[in-house]
């Protein structure tokens, strides 16, 4: 990250900005860094001025403790400061809670738009399935068994137990293990990982709600959950996309209506 900026509470925030014309401040999900969100915002980079940026616990950012989702809003806050106070937001999975969040707490922002925050309403069983998630996670990091923490992501995310163990040989284990700390942090913003509809039910500015079309029904209809919530709520599905979106799929639709 090139630039540096300080939050509410003294925590440095690293931010990179790439591009030029309105600003989108990109927020990344869990097990990710700005890095994560790079290729976007080359992507936007030829109409929009992108911000990418580590969360805080990740990547080059501070760690203040103790954590508060309140903390990360007020990181938003010290951010669009710092890139002259008007920008929209852009959050992919549980970042994209936290722009809600953010949006729902009052912040300045333009615009929003969010990709597949797994809320879990039309999950079967989703949650029950948080709540072991939430009790298993505090425990294996209190315990100190990061290892085991990012496990239970992986586990959460659908990922099947041989590619779990391949992930476990792999050289980005190390780097997972690094951040496991801040599974806590996305686990906090996504509170019981169900809709807060009267949360959001506050939130003024327009906000796109964007789901992949190859996606689980229960992720598209919690998008549609999103638009119906929020009083200026709108709903797209990129066809043939998964959780896992290519930027040069998504890039245009952001673009169109992030500078609309």
């Amino acid at each position: 990250m090139d630039d540096k900026t300080t939050s509410r509470d003294g925590t440095s925030l690293a931010y990179r900005v790439t591009g030029e014309g309105p600003v989108v401040i990109l927020v990344s999900g869990a097990m990710s860094t700005g890095g994560t969100l790079a290729p976007l915002a080359e992507r936007l980079a030829d109409r929009v001025t992108a911000v990418v940026y580590d969360r805080r616990g990740r990547g080059a950012s501070g760690d203040t403790k103790p954590y508060e989702v309140a903390r990360e809003v007020e990181d938003l806050a010290a951010l669009l400061a710092a890139v002259g106070g008007e920008a929209a937001l852009f959050g992919v999975s549980s970042g994209g809670a936290l722009v809600l969040d953010a949006l729902a707490s009052g912040l300045p922002f333009t615009r929003a738009a969010v990709y597949e925050v797994p809320y879990a309403d039309h999950l079967a069983g989703g949650a029950e399935r948080e709540a072991v998630y939430k009790q298993n996670l505090d425990r294996a990091l209190a315990e100190g068994r990061r290892g085991a923490a990012v496990e239970l992501f992986l586990r959460l995310t659908g990922l099947g137990e041989e590619m779990i163990q391949r992930a476990r040989q792999s050289p980005m284990w190390p780097g997972l293990e690094a951040a496991a700390p801040s599974l806590a942090y996305d686990d906090a913003v996504m509170a019981d990982g169900l809709l807060p509809r009267d949360r959001l039910a506050a939130v003024p500015v327009p906000v796109l709600a964007i789901a992949g079309g190859a996606s689980p029904d229960w992720m598209r209809q919690a998008c549609r959950d999103i638009a119906d919530a929020v009083p200026r709520g709108e709903y797209r599905v990129l066809e043939g996309q998964t959780h896992m979106v290519e930027p040069d799929v998504l890039g245009p639709v952001l673009t169109e209506y992030l500078t609309a």
